[in-house]
């Protein structure tokens, strides 16, 4: 009897022991820490992936939603939950019909990045993002891979079309406005690719050398912005070598400047498979490292063989938590699986069409007047490029074509031309040995044309209409040969205008493209061009609208469109060196990236960096500055009229030229921009900006520091980086230091850059 007593006595003390167990929510974050195995901890500091990639043997089933990029590891009996992570910058990235499954899981694909930077409006990308928040909340997923703000360095990379624009300001801006429109869902999102993922070729090993100057005022500083703006969950580093460390092991970016300097609180991932050495990842502060795999074992040996303190893993294991904390799936959020998608279609073509830049518009050829019948020449113009390819990839169920919006908008669109081209489409689709078929056509030469087919055309059509394709995406860059257009794609512009102009007819081009091309050896041609970008989904619609006058085009360029490739500042040394396997890429040009280099250098461009056309007409007048001596900020202020017969809206930029008595810097930079609301003709509105000390200040590298240097500025207030309307001065009457930084992230090899005094 005594020993069936104890017996119960020592069960209930396991009880009690087992009740006792921290559980995430409950207890601090410190206790639960403290009661994992050294295992447990291990595991959790590591991803999972797909249903195709390992497990730990003791994992359960890892798909939380299916086609997810990864997921966190779980804990059952401390109560942490696992968390589902998904891509992509342009819509959420899932499996449209999982295999059993009774449903589909369509969603929206909304306009990439390079589309939304160009609509100069931060509201609309903000709304944007509150939609596609609404997708990964109601799908069951807890983060969204996005948003992705490296900078146009080079027209080439393959991931332009996820990347916001050439200038620091503008994709800052941009991304701080998705996170925080992703984030009102409360889901998470995850900012990336930290830092200077610029080039794909060799992405996972190539070393990106750039001077610290570039790096602050540049390629650094629109992360700053969206991180202090925005306030990211969550942010991503990038595959990359960055002045010879990888930048998911470089303490100095992730802990020194991320997190001392700029006061990121969150969780630090890797991208998937980044990075060759986890507990130099772990020291790093890169708390996750995604998607796990044969990492566990070599942090599990490290921490027994006291390579690496407990401490650091317990440090990182508790930003973790935190994060784990606010997620939907932590929280018990009760996914309904029906976000309301008509309601999402609608959020991207009203975004798409404040995203389109119309380049050319010659004689008022837009909007179309009179216009019945319309002869859609080019491929594109029967399959519409939603988006590129790789995770900024969306499974919608439908893309609105060119021919598609025409339809819908009371076009008719010639037969004959639609069975041409449909027919070419279906070949090319028939013979493609390509298991995803998906985007085959998208990388396709263009079908030529036989003259005597266009003049067959002409009688039965009111206008011409030429849509050129181009698509691109992760793990590799765009070729040279990509930038221009092929002969049959000129050629057919050529005979197309000269058919139409014979006849008295209209040419309209348009561009559906993910980054830029070359357009000065054939822009003379057509009578009007529109840039449609990759507008998602809804692009055929959107296009249709603009071309129709529903909508007043208000887009404007957050990239320059060069004359020709080779005047490109980077196109030297792009991808890198050496050019057939590259190692190191130079980034020489410094700071002299996109405009910064055309202006400074006097370069011809095609189109400007915030070039673009409106239906209507705007006059800038009264500029006012607050005062004519900088003291703590300036406060400045003018009106802008629709002039015009049309309503529509402006962006209005503003560029600062600094004084270069100490050093060198570009003519003129984008220190703000606004986009006034729609103003009917003879409407005016008052804009206002306010420049602080750090707006003025440049950033010195042998001092770390930004500085603000005396002497005359000059305000320029206008449509386009040289267009500028109104102008002011004022004076700073001393050098001030505007922030002590550390001195960290130097080049690991000499960097030759760039210098006025070369040119």
């Amino acid at each position: 009897m005594k020993k069936i007593i104890l017996s119960a006595c020592t069960l209930m003390l396991g009880f009690a022991a087992f009740a006792q167990v921290p559980q995430l929510g409950k207890n601090k974050i410190s206790d639960v820490i403290a009661a994992m195995t050294l295992q447990e901890k291990v595991y959790l500091l590591m991803g999972l992936g797909d249903q195709n990639w390992t497990n730990p043997p003791s994992g359960e089933k890892t798909v939380i939603v299916a086609g997810e990029a990864g997921r966190t590891w779980d804990i059952r009996r401390l109560g942490i939950p696992p968390t589902a992570l998904t891509d992509g910058p342009a819509g959420l990235r899932i499996e449209a019909k999982p295999k059993d499954a009774k449903q589909t899981f369509y969603c929206t694909a909304f306009p990439t990045a390079t589309a939304l930077a160009s609509s100069w409006n931060t509201a609309l990308v903000e709304n944007v993002g509150k939609s596609m928040g609404n997708e990964v909340l109601e799908y069951g997923s807890d983060v969204l891979l996005s948003p992705a703000i490296n900078i146009h360095r080079n027209p080439l990379c393959g991931r332009n079309f996820e990347y916001y624009s050439e200038d620091p300001l503008v994709a800052g801006k941009m991304g701080a406005a998705m996170i925080r429109g992703l984030q009102s869902n409360g889901v998470g999102s995850s900012l990336k690719h930290f830092a200077a993922n610029n080039i794909e070729t060799n992405r996972t090993t190539i070393n990106a050398v750039i001077s610290q100057r570039a790096l602050r005022e540049i390629y650094l500083r629109a992360f700053e912005i969206a991180v202090k703006e925005g306030n990211p969950w969550t942010v991503m580093s990038s595959y990359n070598r960055l002045n010879g460390f990888y930048t998911s092991e470089n303490y100095d970016l992730i802990t020194t400047v991320l997190r001392n300097e700029w006061g990121f609180k969150g969780l630090v991932m890797s991208d998937w498979w980044g990075g060759a050495d986890a507990v130099a990842q772990m020291n790093a502060g890169n708390d996750l490292l995604m998607p796990g795999c044969n990492q566990r074992e070599e942090l599990l040996k490290a921490v027994k063989n006291k390579t690496i303190d407990e401490k650091v893993i317990d440090r990182n294991l508790e930003r973790i938590l935190t994060f784990i904390l606010k997620t939907p799936r932590f929280k018990g959020y009760n996914y309904s699986y029906h976000p309301d998608l008509v309601a999402h279609a609608a959020v991207s073509r009203s975004a798409a069409t404040e995203c389109m830049v119309l380049l050319k518009n010659e004689n008022n050829t837009l909007p179309f007047k009179g216009i019945k019948q319309v002869a859609l020449f080019g491929k594109t113009s029967y399959r519409f490029i939603a988006g590129g390819t790789g995770s900024g990839e969306v499974n919608y169920e439908k893309a609105i074509s060119i021919k598609d919006g025409f339809v819908n908008a009371g076009y008719k669109v010639l037969p004959q031309l639609e069975t041409i081209y449909t027919q070419f489409i279906d070949t090319v689709m028939t013979n493609s040995k390509e298991e995803n078929k998906k985007q085959v056509v998208d990388f396709h030469a263009e079908l030529p044309l036989e003259k005597a087919v266009i003049e067959a055309q002409v009688k039965h059509s009111d206008v011409a209409v030429i849509t050129i394709g181009r698509n691109a995406g992760e793990g590799w860059d765009r070729k040279a040969s990509d930038f221009s257009l092929s002969e049959t794609e000129k050629n057919l512009i050529k005979d197309v205008a000269e058919v139409y102009h014979a006849a008295g007819k209209k040419v309209v081009v348009v561009l559906n493209i993910g980054g830029v091309v070359a357009t000065a050896d054939w822009r003379d041609l057509p009578d009007a061009i529109l840039l449609a970008w990759q507008t998602g989904q809804e692009g055929g619609n959107a296009l249709a609208d603009i071309l129709k006058g529903n909508v007043n085009p208000s887009a404007k360029l957050p990239m320059s469109f060069p004359m020709k490739y080779e005047d490109v500042p980077s196109a030297k040394t792009f991808p890198g060196e050496p050019a057939d396997n590259p190692v190191n890429a130079p980034y020489e040009e410094g700071i002299y990236v996109g405009y910064r280099y055309y202006d400074s250098f006097s370069v011809p461009v095609a189109y400007e960096f915030g070039y673009g056309l409106s239906y209507t007409q705007f006059a800038y007048s009264d500029l006012k500055l607050s005062s004519s001596t900088f003291s703590d900020k300036i406060e400045v202020s003018l009106t802008v009229k629709n002039s015009g017969k049309t309503a529509g809206k402006e962006v209005v930029q503003l560029y600062l030229s600094a004084p270069q008595t100490e050093i060198e810097k570009p003519a003129q930079e984008l220190k703000a921009f606004a986009k006034t609301r729609l103003l009917k003709p003879g409407e005016s509105q008052q804009v206002s900006f306010t420049l602080d000390t750090r707006l003025l200040a440049s950033y010195w590298s042998g001092i770390s520091a930004w500085v603000a240097e005396k002497g005359t500025y000059e305000v320029k207030v206008g449509a386009s980086s040289r267009d500028i309307r109104q102008k002011a001065s004022f004076s700073l009457p001393q050098t001030l230091e505007v922030e002590k930084l550390h001195h960290v992230l130097y080049p690991n090899r000499v960097v030759k850059e760039l210098s006025i005094g070369s040119k």
